[in-house]
């Protein structure tokens, strides 16, 4: 299972995993691009062109793009992030050539038809409705707006949904050009491939590409502070954080093994306090998410309203502890969790073919499992700890709670126990 790299002359990336043991391959295009390069006035264009990318190309209509991907047994889909736009397909083995050829298909000639981008619009604005109607995501929408507010990070992936509903042909076009160019793709493949044969293919594809164009630039700069909305619903939704770690620092692997042992599973700190002893939540967890500029590490909870003024002083009162101590029996118990998502990820071509082109963009390199593993088993318990005190000591924390939140105590009175 070894991971081939090939660069094409004009500079897209190809990038592949054999794993002889399946009958199946996993192919994907990431896009260095997504919601946090979007102005204010385009936010929401990076989700509607993945939506778009499927809606018909100068070959092939929409109907075709699904039906011959179906018609062997295959699988397509696409997903946008805050930085990057990914498309991807499972095939059987013998049909690598044809999600590799549908891939560039719609990547390189997407027609955008105004009655298929109509259609889209409308389907698009429903989904942003649907995520109004859940009150756990709205939340978190909340809550990176107030991290990095007045910047295209703090901004939902989503968009408003008054300006989707106006972009037009030109926008996506003009956004396609100016992004979607060789040097920021990665072409990945994960299953029973050929390297060689799989950069052949993506050479014959992928020939019309744009030039490259400089990114935007726009860095991550948190801000933090607090935000309450009142929503006549059964729980109240909170979450809590703190500016946290980017993908390339030192800690990230601690602050992945920190938020395990503190909201990661059942035996975490978080759920034995909140919910098991003290019954505050039925939903509790901690997450770090990261960015390649930045990063936020934070706790969500979905309470009773009654539960609230005991609630944030507990939460407070656990993260404040893991600045303390933590235990070598927590620790390895948290190790053991980290390390074995990384090597049950070993036995999805899907997951694979995730890993290789996340890593490809953020990195420019493939990262091995070994190499992960063993960072994850480097970690010591005074790690942990430091890096718990860089975090909920080393910045303003934000707050966003959504529902019947009048019960939550005062924004200065949380920030004061974390000083």
């Amino acid at each position: 299972m070894t991971t081939q790299i090939s660069t094409l002359a004009n500079g897209l990336r190809v990038v592949s995993e054999d794993m002889p043991q399946f009958e199946t391959a996993s192919i994907g295009v990431w896009v260095d691009v997504g919601a946090r390069y979007e102005s204010a006035e385009i936010n929401g264009v990076s989700h509607l062109l993945e939506h778009m990318a499927f809606k018909g190309t100068k070959r092939r209509s929409a109907l075709a793009i699904a039906e011959e991907i179906e018609a062997v047994g295959g699988h397509v889909n696409a997903y946008t992030s805050r930085e990057q736009t990914a498309y991807y397909a499972k095939v059987m083995k013998e049909d690598i050539a044809l999600a590799v050829d549908i891939l560039a298909d719609i990547l390189q000639y997407s027609i955008f038809a105004e009655e298929e981008l109509e259609r889209e619009r409308a389907v698009v604005i429903q989904e942003i409705a649907q995520a109004h109607d859940t009150p756990d995501d709205v939340v978190f929408d909340q809550f990176q707006e107030i991290v990095y507010p007045d910047q295209p990070l703090g901004r939902t992936i989503l968009g408003p949904a008054a300006q989707v509903a106006n972009y037009s042909r030109d926008v996506l076009a003009d956004y396609m050009g100016r992004h979607y160019s060789a040097e920021r793709m990665v072409v990945v493949g994960a299953g029973r491939l050929d390297h060689e044969a799989f950069v052949e293919m993506a050479g014959n594809a992928f020939i019309d590409l744009p030039n490259a164009k400089s990114s935007d630039g726009l860095t991550a700069n948190y801000e933090g502070g607090d935000t309450r909305t009142s929503r006549d619903l059964e729980q109240a939704h909170l979450v809590l954080g703190f500016d946290g770690i980017a993908y390339g620092d030192a800690d990230f692997y601690t602050v992945q093994l920190l938020s395990t042992l503190l909201g990661g599973g059942m035996s975490s700190r978080l759920f034995q306090e909140i919910r098991e002893r003290r019954g505050l939540a039925y939903s509790v967890f901690s997450f770090a998410s990261s960015y390649t500029d930045g990063g936020v590490f934070g706790v969500y909870c979905g309470t009773g309203p009654d539960k609230l003024p005991e609630l944030t002083p507990v939460i407070a009162d656990e993260m404040l502890k893991v600045c303390e101590s933590v235990t070598l029996e927590e620790v390895e118990r948290a190790r053991a969790q980290l390390k074995s998502g990384l090597l049950m990820s070993l036995e999805s071509s899907s997951a694979r073919c995730e890993r290789l082109g996340r890593h490809m963009l953020i990195f420019n390199r493939s990262i091995p499992i070994e190499e992960m593993v063993a960072e994850v088993d480097a970690i010591a318990a005074a790690d942990v700890v430091r890096v718990a005190k860089r975090i909920l000591r080393g910045s303003r924390p934000s707050l966003a709670a959504l529902g019947p939140v009048s019960g939550l105590e005062d924004y200065d009175r949380i920030a004061e126990r974390f000083n």
